[in-house]
């Protein structure tokens, strides 16, 4: 055990150095927001792909592996199917050079809609680190049993997160994420061979699960299939924390290559980790683990590989949904900061009075994004509720900003509200896969209540949304061309000053 603590301990004054180290360099709002606007491509390859893979793969993608098998691959596919798209999208997202989504969204759009995506944003991104504290606090309770429990854990965790995502902002974050970008990939890939060997190899594994959990769609439906892959996919397109490593980037080149490392390394990461689970839910198909899937990567490491990479690989997961906190925390914040507290209340303020406030406010999403750990049961329901929120109400609006040239501010704003509105809705409706009461009672039939009940709500929430955009858009008077201009062909606008 003592060597555990000890790679954990490692791996955390590791970071804090990294953090302290690039405090130095933090001497702007836009060192804080956009690391200057100076990251090279092979940060940003590591960036991207940390704070992408966190407790969505690691808890609740190997959650579903060890229930349902490689069928779990739906999850991550729809990241796979959006980085196709993102190529084309980066060099343009780094051209455009402003600090948030919701710049985008007024420069495209409207203040209105500026303010809805801030809205958005902040509830989809305090819950996605809101389950990463949850799988930190899972980490540190198998590492330290009688010491730490899983509630003190994320107690412990979000301190941790807390502290290093305030120090620095964006160069603290982008430089850690390449440490643990690489301690991950290289453990998790040298885990593997050794895992599949204990569990009698390929032909062990295939023999010891059903059928199903090497089938294309498994036990699922195609419906069930699409409702894992579609809110991963509409995350991809419109995650704010991908443009602002863009809006990071030192060239557009340097954003463009940096997909194509990111798309090869997420490809390969992602399946690795769902094999490790696979490969785990032979190794260990009953005991304590099976109650708590989640933590099939964590068990198998402490208990499935030779004690030095097992102790990498947990403290490889542990880095990972670390960092994927650090990011989709800090990624809010600077919505507070430059989309309210420098747009509305203090447009004057000087750099030193903009970082300090900065790291208050990251401090105060932290304890938020505690607070709402207390109400979560499953992480994977919470992950496709979060990812479902940003998709339906924001992801349509980005996407139109730059490729349609008939979308307005009237549409986008409708379309935001109403996936907003559908997603949290269905959630209060339909909590877990259950059905409240309240809809009952409004007249909807048990029967279709239960079937409703037994689908996420992305579909409904993302339908709602762009017909809204495309009707309300059509009704309306079109974009005027100085708000075309910076995203169809001409100049892109100066970004606020730095």
């Amino acid at each position: 055990m003592s060597l555990y603590v000890i790679v954990l301990v490692a791996i955390v004054l590791t970071l804090l150095a990294v953090s302290i180290t690039r405090l130095g360099r933090v001497k702007t709002k836009a060192d804080y927001l956009v690391a200057g606007r100076s990251l090279p491509a092979f940060v940003l390859i590591f960036t991207l792909l940390s704070s992408w893979i966190g407790s969505g793969s690691l808890l609740a993608g190997a959650e579903n592996a060890y229930r349902h098998g490689f069928a779990a691959l739906w999850l991550a596919a729809g990241g796979w199917f959006g980085l196709l798209f993102i190529y084309f999208i980066a060099p343009r997202a780094r051209k455009f050079a402003q600090f948030t989504i919701p710049d985008l969204l007024e420069a495209r759009y409207s203040q209105t809609t500026r303010v809805l995506g801030v809205i958005a944003v902040l509830f989809a991104y305090t819950g996605i680190t809101s389950y990463q504290l949850i799988g930190g606090g899972d980490i540190l309770h198998l590492v330290f049993p009688a010491a730490v429990s899983a509630t003190l854990g994320k107690y412990i965790m979000a301190v941790f997160v807390i502290a290093f995502t305030a120090i620095a902002g964006m160069s603290s974050v982008a430089y850690m994420d390449v440490f643990i970008g690489l301690l991950a990939t290289i453990t998790m890939c040298v885990a593997l061979p050794f895992l599949l060997h204990s569990a009698g190899g390929w032909s062990g594994v295939y023999h010891a699960l059903p059928p199903t959990h090497f089938e294309v769609l498994g036990d699922f439906t195609f419906v069930g299939a699409m409702e894992l892959m579609l809110p991963t996919l509409l995350l991809m397109l419109g995650n704010q924390a991908m443009y602002q490593k863009f809006f990071s980037a030192k060239s557009e080149r340097d954003a463009r290559v940096a997909v194509v490392g990111w798309v090869i390394g997420t490809v390969i990461l992602e399946t690795v980790i769902v094999a490790i689970a696979v490969v785990g839910s032979v190794l260990f198909p009953t005991g304590p683990v099976s109650h708590y899937p989640r933590e099939i990567i964590a068990y198998t490491a402490m208990h499935g590989l030779p004690a030095l990479l097992g102790a990498l690989l947990m403290g490889a997961v542990f880095a990972k949904i670390m960092s994927t906190a650090n990011n989709f925390l800090f990624s809010p914040a600077t919505n507070l900061i430059n989309d309210v507290y420098v747009r509305y209340i203090s447009p004057g303020a000087s750099d030193k009075r903009i970082l300090l406030v900065s790291r208050l406010t990251v401090v105060l999403l932290g304890i938020w994004a505690l607070y709402q750990t207390m109400a979560i049961t499953n992480v994977l329901q919470q992950t496709l509720y979060a990812y479902t929120v940003y998709s339906a109400a924001l992801t349509p609006v980005i996407l139109a900003a730059f490729y349609s040239k008939r979308a307005n501010a009237a549409g986008a704003v409708t379309a935001i509200g109403l996936g907003t509105f559908i997603t949290v809705l269905w959630n209060i409706a339909f909590p877990d896969g259950k059905v409240s009461h309240w809809i009952v009672r409004a007249g909807v039939a048990p029967h279709l209540a239960a079937q409703l009940a037994q689908h996420d709500a992305i579909f409904p929430a993302l339908v709602v949304a762009v017909l809204g955009l495309v009707i309300v858009s059509a009704l309306t008077a079109p974009p005027s061309a100085e708000k075309l201009a910076p995203f169809h062909g001409a100049a892109a606008p100066q970004a606020v000053s730095d």
